[in-house]
């Protein structure tokens, strides 16, 4: 395994500090860009980007968008959205000069890296896109809106765990106790009073308005027109991506292949060998097609 991550800070176009994780040497082989959940941090990718960066032998970067982990969080919340978030990335990507990356998306990464990929295909060189597809299942997103920005008050990492372990475990039998450390630990930030949310809570406004009755986005189209790679990630007790869903991801595009995690929900937590060793088998391939 690769050494720590080192923290590294761009200045976005209004002026915001971004920040991103950064680990493994650059040998000239595409780096991998890891673009986390809705409310996630860069540092849910520490140990994939080290056991990529060690097995792989390419730079692993994980990103954190604007009021998440290590970047600042915005004033005004109707800049937590996929135009601003999208240019954020765009920003950390030129300034480290990536011109072709391999590209892993968890939930809402994941249609950061899609978007990518289709209005800039040339800088996607493959991707993984992490219980996340064309279409979305609304009860998972009711779901989020009933958690997002709510934090129970909680004192220490023990009593996190249990909050985690409450508010999830029934999607995630399979995740042993030093998991969901790792998980609870990435989601909160430690003060003298208490434990605090790793992301802005005013990012629950951006779903105030959501109607699950109301249809939802259509990817299909930029999905069946990918020209990458691509490795589909589904947590077996998912309910964002359905088991439909993700069985029409591979027979749309032939270059998608699917993996299925088990023992865990939405979404998988990039954590369990199998999934790293699938992951990384399937870079590997992508190596081979050039």
């Amino acid at each position: 395994m690769s050494g720590k991550p080192l923290s590294q800070f761009f200045k976005a176009g209004d002026g915001l500090n971004l920040h991103a994780l950064i680990q493994g040497e650059d040998t000239g082989a595409p780096p991998v860009v890891c673009l986390p959940g809705l409310t996630r941090p860069a540092r849910d990718f520490v140990v994939i980007g080290s056991f990529l960066s060690s097995r792989t032998r390419r730079r692993a970067i994980a990103i954190d968008y604007r009021g998440r982990g290590g970047s600042d969080w915005d004033d005004d919340w109707t800049h937590y959205g996929f135009p601003t978030e999208f240019a954020d990335i765009l920003t950390v990507l030129e300034a480290l000069k990536i011109e072709s990356a391999i590209f892993i998306g968890l939930s809402r990464g994941g249609l950061h890296a899609l978007t990518l990929a289709h209005t800039r295909p040339g800088l996607v060189k493959a991707l993984v896109l992490n219980d996340i597809g064309p279409r979305l299942n609304p009860a998972g997103l009711v779901r989020i809106k009933d958690y997002i920005g709510r934090l129970p008050l909680l004192r220490d990492v023990d009593e996190a765990i249990a909050h985690y372990k409450n508010l999830m475990g029934a999607s995630f039998p399979g995740v042993p106790d030093e998991h969901w450390r790792f998980y609870a630990q990435n989601s909160l930030n430690s003060t003298p009073e208490r434990l605090r949310l790793s992301y802005d809570p005013q990012m629950a406004r951006t779903m105030e308005n959501f109607d699950p009755s109301a249809p939802l986005p259509d990817f299909w189209p930029q999905f069946e027109a990918l020209q990458a790679p691509i490795l589909a990630l589904r947590g077996e007790n998912s309910d964002i991506l359905t088991p439909e869903t993700h069985h029409q991801m591979a027979e749309r595009n032939p270059l998608c292949q699917t993996h299925v995690v088990s023992g865990q929900g939405h979404a998988p937590l990039l954590l369990d060998y199998p999934t790293l060793d699938r992951i990384a088998r399937f870079i590997e391939e992508t190596e081979a097609l050039v």
